[in-house]
């Protein structure tokens, strides 16, 4: 997945010393571990709303950072950010009034239920947070993910992301089952083939002497590929693990924060309640703000037991920026926004699949959408038209990125506020690209 539509050193020769020179110099600091997007990277240096700007003056429309989920520098977060930062910053064992008035807000968005949170600084330590909670309550060991899942970077956590790649080897206690069906003629199979999966994954556990911990999963599988629908597919699966001593744990850190429109968090489309619902940096803006939320009586005995401590996840800088983003999008209409324009770009989007075949099933919810495509003459999954779309996108001032094993599915998921004009340019531009391949 990270080295997916990464820069390579042959295509250094098309950029100009300047570029070339910082990328000398990254590689030299940073080491070969970090990638960059591209054939031909951006040299970014300021941000506005939906819109990014590089270096020689030209704009970009960003269709690719869910993390700025309410735009980039958004004025209010910024300026909560700055006056809390101005004030004080310190660690969550002192008392202070504003991760309890964030965490306040927060809850009171999920069901009632999830009663209480905790915080941390990257979605990687929520989950892996979560993952902890879940082992010691249910007393097992056993996690079922989905074949591309990506849930994070610890290494705990990155032996439950198959998307990380085979050079990091699975968990033992991991089982990986496949992404949903796509079947609108069928929606009814959705549900019962993927709840069969999660049977046949506890089933091959317990031979195996591993008792189940959870089901992970991202509630609109984007790194698979996205699959949204149809609504409350989910429910069989979440209930085949509770069934086995398991629980639920729903990744939100890219469905959620009024992402598919209809809902503030993905899991409520499948009318589910999870045991466990782990956020990430959406939740600030892109500030190192991250957390989880949970049903107190599992978090009491790990709470008895274990105790936890996060030096700087809650600080009141967090907590200021926190707010100010779950306020951004309930006072902006942003939830609203998503459902509408979200609409907009999949049905334009259907539109240009009818007249362009190398564009397949278009999938999502709200503003995040999955569009696969396909070699016209043999169905095949395309992953390298997928590529040159995204690069050829990208000269036209339009960024986004690609999802989904065979790397083929266009990824697209623009912040909150992108407008029915921005949706617009990026159907054209778009249209533009097609009819040049």
């Amino acid at each position: 997945m990270l080295k997916v539509n990464a820069f390579q050193a042959e295509h250094a020769e098309a950029l100009d010393s300047a570029q070339r020179a910082m990328i000398e110099r990254r590689q030299r600091l940073l080491g070969p571990a970090y990638q960059l997007f591209y054939e031909q990277p951006l040299h970014l240096v300021s941000g506005s709303g939906a819109w990014l700007q590089d270096r020689a003056g030209r704009r970009y429309l960003d269709l690719y950072n869910n993390v700025a989920s309410v735009g980039h520098c958004h004025p209010r977060v910024v300026q909560a950010l700055a006056g809390q930062a101005a004030q004080l910053n310190t660690h969550t064992r002192y008392l202070h009034e504003g991760v309890l008035d964030y965490a306040e807000k927060l809850l009171a968005t999920l069901p009632v239920e999830l009663g209480q949170a905790m915080f941390t600084c990257t979605g990687s330590e929520a989950n892996d947070l979560a993952l902890r909670i879940a082992r010691d309550y249910s007393g097992g060991t056993g996690v079922i993910v989905t074949r591309y899942a990506y849930h994070g970077m610890t290494l705990a956590i990155a032996e439950l992301s198959p998307s990380v790649g085979d050079y990091v080897p699975l968990s033992r206690d991991c089982r990986v089952i496949d992404a949903p069906l796509h079947d609108p003629l069928h929606p009814e199979r959705v549900g019962q083939v993927f709840a069969n999966q999660v049977r046949a994954a506890i089933a091959d556990m317990q031979r195996h002497g591993i008792r189940p911990a959870a089901l992970l999963v991202d509630t609109l599988f984007t790194s698979d590929g996205v699959f949204a629908d149809p609504p409350g597919f989910l429910a069989p699966a979440v209930q085949a693990i509770r069934e086995a001593g398991g629980l639920f744990i729903a990744d939100e850190v890219q469905p959620g924060f009024a992402r598919t429109g209809s809902h503030m968090w993905g899991f409520e489309r499948h009318g589910l309640v999870p045991d466990l619902v782990t956020m990430g940096k959406p939740m600030g803006n892109g500030h190192p703000l991250a957390g989880l939320a949970v049903r107190p009586h599992i978090a009491q005995r790990f709470g008895q037991h274990a105790s936890y401590f996060n030096t700087f996840g809650g600080n009141p800088v967090s907590a200021a920026v926190g707010l100010a983003v779950l306020q951004v999008i309930e006072e902006e209409g942003l939830q609203a926004n998503a459902l509408q324009v979200g609409g907009l770009l999949m049905q334009g989007l259907q539109s240009l699949a009818a007249d362009h075949p190398v564009l397949a099933e278009v999938r999502g919810a709200g503003l995040f959408l999955g569009v696969d495509i396909r070699q016209p003459d043999s169905g095949t999954l395309d992953s390298a038209t997928a590529r040159r779309l995204v690069n050829n996108l990208r000269d036209e001032g339009m960024l986004i990125g690609v999802a989904g094993a065979a790397n083929s599915t266009l990824k697209i998921r623009p912040p909150l506020c992108f407008s029915q004009d921005q949706a617009g340019q990026f159907l054209d531009a778009l249209e533009r690209v097609l009819r040049r391949l």
